[in-house]
């Protein structure tokens, strides 16, 4: 651990004179840390701001810095030759300008890199990638993590000589530097943790607590959170309030079709309407039998997002689909945004969309299979993982639902993970194509469900997903090894300017899943009403809807959300 982080191999330097604070840095370090950070302008999934790009390259910089580091240590080590000071000194300058021409080289061309996923994605170009505050915002950062490694190795240094004095010097450093990432660990822990996902939480807890006066409790006695309903208005959180108050109603459905429709019924039970996720399941069976759900042809399992959002571009699209013949039912299990709710609460999503399913399906099977409304899944980004995890395929097998949209998987969702490590390796990772696609289909936004020579089964299963998703396709391995999915073709919606580099890529697309969602729709992790239609209509395959139908319905949502 004290040869890892040691800068310089050699001497003590007085940190007051600035000559010998530069000296305190490693050559090799600072060779290796400005590849990476050059390579850290390149483009990934997502355009990035330069705030965003400067603190992806500081951490790049202080990366390779530590890789350089280490190998300098392993030259050491194996007592391999060594310029002499007068040379190393020498070195060190030729590095320093090599390093700076590098730098305004690639900051240079950050700007033209950026455009070509902006271009892709229907952007306007930036003539600028603010190169000033960039480099700026990197060296902070960089200078950050400099200081908290040093300051470990100080911490580490002085534990362990306390130890020396009472046991062998060894054992002092090993209990020393056990001690030192202990220590580290409970600041990080109680400062990032706790201090700041609580205050995060709270903040979530009172946005999903507020009334918006322009969404008054419905007057109609059938929906959710009227006077008549089992759920209270109050205890729905903002998001299932917005999902029961939208939507369209029967006249708007009717008025497109030319014909009579239905208003679709939509029920939700917040996380505050009762104390368990099996108690709020069984609260939302009772209120989809109240409401006349089960009397519908076609009943929809939704398992929403870790702010219990459910997006309007899929259900809205199959509701019209549908002519409104449709019941829809959603629990919520959180009010924070998904990647925190996966850090938080990783298990609770799971808990109540299995509690949701067990209840729903476990009715539905009692009812006469020629009466019984047409039972699919839908769920979108951590709502599609826990869906999926909701349902074993072995246990319904005997009497199967009709089908399921998933869209915007996360990358650690399991079937999602089997289906796609299984698929027929002539399809690339980003379009795979699974065995005889009588089950599991995929698409993006060019439609690819009409499979030549398939033919669907009993249960219908597709996964809606972009190439540019991160969320998606993130992949942790990516720090070491290139990810299939940027192996040729690529998808449609990557920049073939993207390449692939050890430990930048995977800090890229961890930043790249924090944007996400700053995509225009129809790329990244915002997904577009038309590409729900195509999809919806493979799994729902509605009857007497036309493809004239289908293109005036896309034109009808186009730009709505």
């Amino acid at each position: 651990m004290e040869h890892l982080l040691r800068t310089d191999m050699s001497r003590p330097r007085p940190s007051s004179d600035p000559a010998s604070f530069w000296d305190s840095f490693s050559a090799t370090g600072l060779l290796v840390g400005v590849l990476f950070f050059a390579v850290s302008l390149t483009p990934s999934l997502i355009p990035r701001p330069y705030l965003i790009q400067g603190a992806i390259s500081g951490f790049s910089l202080a990366a390779g810095y530590a890789i350089g580091v280490f190998l300098r240590w392993l030259w050491s080590f194996f007592e391999l030759p060594d310029a002499s000071p007068r040379r190393q000194r020498t070195l060190k300058i030729v590095a320093g300008l090599v390093c700076g021409a590098a730098v305004a080289v690639f900051l240079w061309q950050t700007a033209g890199w950026q455009n070509t996923v902006r271009n892709i994605m229907g952007l306007e170009p930036i003539e600028s990638a603010e190169p000033l505050k960039l480099g700026l915002i990197a060296a902070s950062v960089f200078v950050v993590l400099v200081f908290l490694a040093r300051l470990f190795r100080l911490t580490f240094h002085f534990l362990s000589r306390m130890l020396e004095r009472l046991v062998t010097r060894p054992i002092a450093r090993a209990i020393g530097g056990l001690a030192a990432i202990a220590l580290f660990w409970s600041v990080a822990d109680g400062l990032i943790f706790k201090f700041a996902l609580r205050a995060a939480d709270s903040s979530f807890q009172t946005l999903d607590a507020y009334i918006d006066a322009e969404v008054p409790p419905p007057s109609d006695p059938t929906k959710t959170g009227s006077a008549a309903s089992l759920v209270n208005w109050d205890e729905l959180g903002r998001q299932g309030r917005q999902f029961i108050a939208s939507g369209p109603t029967a006249a708007e459905i009717g008025a497109f079709s030319g014909g009579q429709a239905k208003a679709p019924v939509r029920v939700y039970v917040g996380l505050n309407s009762a104390e368990t996720a099996r108690e709020r399941a069984k609260l939302a069976l009772e209120e989809l039998k109240r409401a006349g759900g089960f009397e519908r042809k076609s009943l929809i399992v939704v398992v929403p997002t870790g702010t219990g959002w459910i997006d309007p571009a899929a259900l809205d699209t199959v509701e019209y689909l549908l002519h409104g013949d449709v019941a829809s039912i959603a629990v919520q299990y959180s009010y924070l945004t998904s990647w925190l709710s996966l850090l938080v609460e990783p298990g609770y999503g799971a808990d109540a969309a299995n509690a949701l399913f067990d209840e729903v399906y476990g009715y539905w099977r009692t009812l006469p299979k020629d009466s019984r409304p047409r039972l699919y899944l839908h769920g979108l980004s951590l709502g599609a993982m826990n869906s999926q995890g909701s349902v074993d395929l072995f246990d319904v097998v005997s009497d199967p639902f009709q089908g399921a949209l998933w869209s915007g998987p996360p990358f650690p969702s399991g079937l999602w993970q089997s289906v796609t490590a299984d698929r027929d390796p002539a399809s690339p990772a980003w379009l795979p194509r699974y065995r005889d696609s009588s089950i599991i289909r995929f698409t993006n936004q060019q439609n690819a469900l009409d499979v030549p020579g398939a033919r669907w089964g009993a249960m219908r299963i597709v996964y809606l997903q972009y190439a540019s998703d991160p969320v998606t396709f993130f992949d942790p391995h990516s720090f070491y090894r290139e990810p299939q999915w940027m192996e040729a073709p690529r998808g449609p919606d990557v920049s073939p300017a993207l390449s692939w580099f050890p430990v930048v890529t995977g800090l890229q697309l961890l930043a790249d899943m924090a944007l996400a969602t700053t995509s225009p729709m129809g790329y990244g992790h915002v997904y577009a009403p038309e590409h729900y239609i195509d999809a919806w209509m493979a799994v729902v395959d509605p009857p007497a809807v036309t493809p004239e139908d289908v293109t005036r319905l896309k034109t009808h949502f186009k730009g709505k959300f």
